[in-house]
């Protein structure tokens, strides 16, 4: 491959891989039953520390998710054999995560579709670290 190669293969994957990305945020918020940006957006009201605080809890919650996401892209680009198998791999770990999302709400003892919203930060982070791990599983079954 010469370096011109690697330019073009560098922009095509990030051309791609930034609107799965953003696909993946859409589905997110939309799939989630609570508003993540409207809580962030919220959390920026220093007077009313249960907005403070539930804002800081959508705010490790999504960003584990697109942690997550991330991880399970870049596995992706470095395992593809072309783009149509990096793209269903990124659509894969698109629906990956908000399957993930929603088992380990049924699994566990408390609800974190309630949690998050009243500022629960413990349950946001937990359900962070589950997108993470969950991703680090599937991006190692990625390898072909």
């Amino acid at each position: 491959m010469t370096q011109w190669d690697a330019f073009i293969n560098f922009f095509t994957y990030l051309g791609i891989s930034i609107p799965i990305l953003v696909l993946g945020v859409v589905v997110f918020a939309v799939t989630t039953p609570y508003p993540e940006f409207q809580m962030l957006k919220e959390a920026s009201q220093m007077d009313d520390a249960s907005k403070v605080a539930a804002g800081k809890a959508a705010a490790y919650d999504l960003s584990g998710k697109i942690l997550g996401l991330t991880i399970v892209l870049a596995s992706a680009i470095l395992s593809a054999q072309n783009i149509v198998d990096f793209i269903i791999w990124g659509v894969i770990g698109v629906v990956f995560q908000v399957l993930v999302f929603y088992l380990f709400h049924l699994i566990t003892p408390f609800s974190v579709i309630k949690e998050i919203p009243k500022g629960n930060v413990s349950i946001a982070i937990f359900s962070s670290r589950i997108s993470l791990i969950s991703s680090l599983i599937l991006a190692a079954s990625i390898y072909y």
